[in-house]
């Protein structure tokens, strides 16, 4: 419920629409009377002008508190001398792409980023890493090729027939293959993409709101618009980090936010419904309820990651300039490693690599996964295992 004295924001409408069904072999005479005629589709309101926040105080203070603690985990974990800012981002990636409903073990992602698992969707989600690392480097510059070049790198390689624009046909959620009628929800007609996402630009680029509440609003406006013809849910949800370091929140890691969403997806979509019907405050609050549970997780993953890393500082017995402390020093980012990666990414013969690898083994640092000869692949279990740790407390709704 919203307070009295607040304004109103403004719901989405819809228009009529024509629509026509082509009848083809896989439909019948039926399903085609039940899509024919006009359809119905939404109409988004612009937002950058509405000069208040239609969110009460309570709702408010919470974004606030959950900002002040994004800002205070950025600091304390970007202080580390451990690369974590990109193990939370890949966490993130995974996390956004299992709200999607794409899931895979941390050993199928490590895999399958140094190209041993091509297919599927380990692939899939280290795709959705380049949207999220894309996302982070065009903060800076949030327009709506920045925009595009997100959801460019998420699904280039894969889909390659769905990028370098906005969509340029009608879609639609649920329902039928075969038309919008009978839709759960119909975004805008295409035609309409490009003006909504210059408003939704230029609410990005206002600086009198709290940040928290503009990134939760901003988000629910992108996903409501649905401006491609696939990835917009990822795409989206890389939005709000790109906002976030572009306000100065965050410098230096990605909180996992999408991990905390994960705890109770129900909510989440409940709330992307919500915000259409003229409601901001659920999506603020989903999104400040899941930074909480994401820097708890995330902190839990950084504190597992360093207990393993000081524990292989025990173990390993080389000397400090050796090729062998190279290697440890990546396998928290990379937990994978084949012949191709040793020598493109630390330059060593094939010696040398063995030697650091048995090494390794020796330690129980590294373990051989490949069973052949050739094209041999070693993985650091703690790690991956840690890794899929936080996947599964991601999905874990927390109970009183």
């Amino acid at each position: 419920m919203t307070e009295p004295d607040l304004p109103e924001w403004p719901p989405v409408t819809t228009e009529s629409r024509p629509w026509s069904a082509a009848r083809t072999g896989h439909i019948s005479r039926n399903q085609l009377r039940r899509i024919a005629g006009p359809y119905q589709a939404t109409i988004v309101a612009p937002i950058a002008p509405i000069e208040r926040l239609p969110i009460a105080g309570d709702v408010l203070a919470l974004a606030e508190e959950a900002t002040t603690e994004i800002a205070r985990f950025d600091g304390r974990v970007g202080g580390l001398i451990a690369p974590f800012a990109s193990v939370l981002l890949r966490s993130e990636s995974a996390a956004s792409s299992k709200i999607e409903k794409l899931t895979a073990s941390a050993k199928a992602i490590a895999l399958a980023e140094i190209g041993a698992r091509r297919t599927g969707n380990a692939g899939l989600i280290v795709a959705n890493t380049r949207a999220m690392e894309a996302a982070i480097a065009l903060a800076d510059a949030l327009d709506g090729q920045a925009i595009i070049e997100m959801q460019e790198a998420l699904l280039g390689d894969h889909n390659p027939e769905f990028v370098g624009g906005w969509r340029r046909e009608q879609v639609w959620i649920g329902g039928s293959n075969f038309g919008p009628h009978n839709a759960v929800f119909v975004p805008p007609h295409h035609s309409r993409v490009p003006s909504d996402i210059d408003d939704l630009v230029s609410f990005l680029a206002r600086d009198d709101l709290p940040v928290l509440a503009q990134a939760a609003i901003a988000h629910a406006q992108f996903e409501t618009i649905h401006p491609f013809p696939d990835g917009n849910g990822r795409t989206g949800r890389a939005l709000i980090h790109a906002l976030l370091r572009a306000k100065g929140v965050t410098t230096n890691v990605t909180i996992p936010v999408s991990a905390g969403l994960l705890t109770d997806t129900a909510a989440y979509f409940d709330a992307l419904t919500s915000y259409r019907d003229g409601e901001p405050a659920p999506i603020v609050t989903a999104l400040a309820e899941a930074a909480f549970a994401a820097i708890h997780n995330g902190g839990l993953l950084v504190d597992d990651l360093k207990q393993i890393a000081e524990s292989w500082q025990q173990r390993v017995k080389a000397r400090r300039d050796s090729a062998v402390w190279r290697i440890v020093d990546d396998l928290i980012v990379h937990p994978a490693l084949s012949w191709s990666t040793l020598e493109k990414t630390f330059g060593l013969a094939s010696a040398s690599a063995y030697r650091a690898i048995d090494h390794l083994v020796d330690a129980e640092v590294l373990i051989e996964t490949s069973g052949r000869e050739w094209g041999r692949i070693w993985i650091a279990p703690e790690v991956l295992a840690a890794l899929d740790a936080f996947a599964a407390r991601a999905g874990r709704r927390n109970r009183a």
